[in-house]
């Protein structure tokens, strides 16, 4: 007797498709078109290097600790003396450095048809063991190197009495 089932041997197994592979092939070519890539690309290269200097998300900075100070230095080739800006609250030193220019492009005609303000921050904090006497802080700027100098506070001494 045969059977009116059909066999299992003349019918492949179609595969079985991702739920989402469509969606995400769509996602996929939409981030892969040439403008959307293109601003994406650019906002990665910013974000690596907003300024000139910065070598990727910042700038050096080096703390050294000494007997009756602490040597707090940042490399800052390129920088002028007025972009940089330092801020102390607390024990908190923050250097910031600011880039603020007016874009202008002309045409063959010298006249301006496009003009651009732009303006870039970066900043890095240094914590401190103890509050920062903004009186006594000294801070010198030469060749791209900024070098502050910040006096360690002695605290006071307390003496334990013995008890009886």
């Amino acid at each position: 007797m045969s059977s009116n089932l059909p066999s299992d041997k003349n019918h492949e197994k179609k595969p079985v498709s991702e739920p989402f592979s469509h969606l995400m092939k769509s996602m996929n070519d939409f981030f892969m078109e040439k403008p959307i890539r293109g601003f994406l690309q650019s906002v990665d290269d910013f974000f690596k290097t907003p300024f000139p200097f910065d070598g990727g998300g910042g700038f050096h900075v080096e703390t050294v600790e000494r007997e009756n100070e602490y040597i707090v230095s940042a490399e800052l080739p390129g920088v002028k003396r007025d972009q940089i800006h330092l801020n102390i609250t607390g024990n908190y030193l923050t250097i910031s450095v600011e880039n603020k220019e007016l874009e202008t492009s002309e045409d063959e005609r010298n006249q301006i048809y496009q003009r651009r303000f732009v303006r870039q921050q970066t900043a890095r904090t240094i914590s401190l063991p103890h509050m920062i006497n903004d009186r006594k802080i000294k801070a010198s700027y030469r060749d791209g190197l900024l070098q502050i100098r910040i006096p360690r506070e002695k605290g006071k001494i307390i003496e334990i009495d013995e008890q009886e």
